[in-house]
């Protein structure tokens, strides 16, 4: 997992991506979606397609709240989107 500060213009931020080695034996870099997560160097992920538009190169992300990829915490909407279960009433 790192960081990647190379969006096109006029965008800035430090986006999360991280480097997936398919089963296929490819190596793709694939975005990570949401508020923090807890991916560490041998993590297994599923990614879906879908590319980030302002990162060249990126065009997968993961799938949040699969395998060892964590959902977003505190998430009220879209939550099916970020693998977060439904808040205790």
């Amino acid at each position: 997992m790192f960081t990647l500060p190379l969006q096109k213009k006029p965008n800035s931020a430090l986006r999360k991506v991280c480097r997936v080695r398919l089963t296929s034996g490819y190596e793709v870099t694939s975005y990570i979606g949401g508020e923090g997560h807890n991916l560490q160097e041998h993590s297994v992920v599923l990614i879906r397609g879908g590319r980030v538009k302002d990162l060249p190169g990126v065009r997968y992300h993961t799938v949040r709240g699969t395998l060892d990829t964590s959902g977003v915490s505190d998430r009220t909407q879209r939550r099916s989107k970020y693998g977060a279960k439904k808040p205790k009433k």
